[in-house]
C-alpha cells in the first residue's frame, strides 16, 4: 500500500509539472517599478464603449505586479503613479477620475462634480498586442516631466512582451 501511495504522489508531481511547462504564457498588463521607492498606480483604459479607471496597486521597489490579467483588448491604457517615498508622480495629459482610497470607477468626465479627484494619466500604446509591461524609472533630473529613461525605451522590445521605461515628473506626491 505504501508503494501504491509513493507511485501514485509521484505521477501527480509529474503530471502536475507537465501542466505546468506546457501551458500558454499568460497575456497581461504588467508594471515593473525600477526605482528605489513604494509606488502607488492606478490605470484607465476604454471596456467596449465605458471608460474605466481603477487603482490602487501599491508596488514595492523593484518589483513587478500584474495591474490587468489577460489578453489586452484595447489598444490604449493609461497609467497614473506615485512615488510613495520621496514625492512626485508619474503622469501626463488625458485626464481620468481618481481617489484616495481603492476605487473602480466608471466613465472620465465630471470627476469633481461626482466627489472624485482628478489626474492627469500617460498614455501607453500598445500597438494591439496582448501583453505591455510598463516600467517606472528612478527621475533622470529635476523638471524634466514624463521622459523616456536613457535607454531610450519608448521604442519596446519585440513581442510578445513590451515594455515602456518612464520616469517620473518632479513634484509634490499626492
Amino acid at each position: 500500500m505504501l508503494d501504491f501511495v509513493r507511485l501514485a504522489f509521484g505521477l501527480g508531481i509529474c503530471l502536475s509539472a507537465t501542466a505546468f511547462v506546457t501551458s500558454p504564457a499568460f497575456a497581461d498588463f504588467r508594471l515593473c517599478n525600477k526605482t528605489s521607492s513604494r509606488v502607488g498606480v492606478s490605470v484607465g483604459y476604454k471596456d467596449h464603449e465605458t471608460w474605466s479607471t481603477e487603482g490602487w496597486w501599491n508596488v514595492g521597489a523593484n518589483s513587478c505586479e500584474t495591474l490587468l490579467r489577460g489578453p489586452l483588448s484595447a489598444r490604449f491604457y493609461y497609467v497614473y503613479a506615485i512615488d510613495y517615498d520621496r514625492g512626485g508622480e508619474w503622469n501626463g495629459k488625458a485626464y481620468m477620475c481618481t481617489r484616495d482610497k481603492e476605487f473602480t470607477i466608471k466613465g472620465i468626465e465630471d470627476c469633481l462634480a461626482r466627489g472624485y479627484d482628478r489626474s492627469g494619466f500617460f498614455e501607453i500604446d500598445t500597438g494591439e498586442q496582448k501583453s505591455w509591461t510598463v516600467q517606472l524609472t528612478e527621475p533622470t533630473g529635476r523638471g524634466q516631466g514624463v521622459k523616456p529613461s536613457a535607454a531610450g525605451a519608448l521604442t519596446p522590445p519585440p513581442a510578445p512582451d513590451r515594455r515602456v521605461d518612464l520616469a517620473p515628473a518632479s513634484g509634490d506626491a499626492r
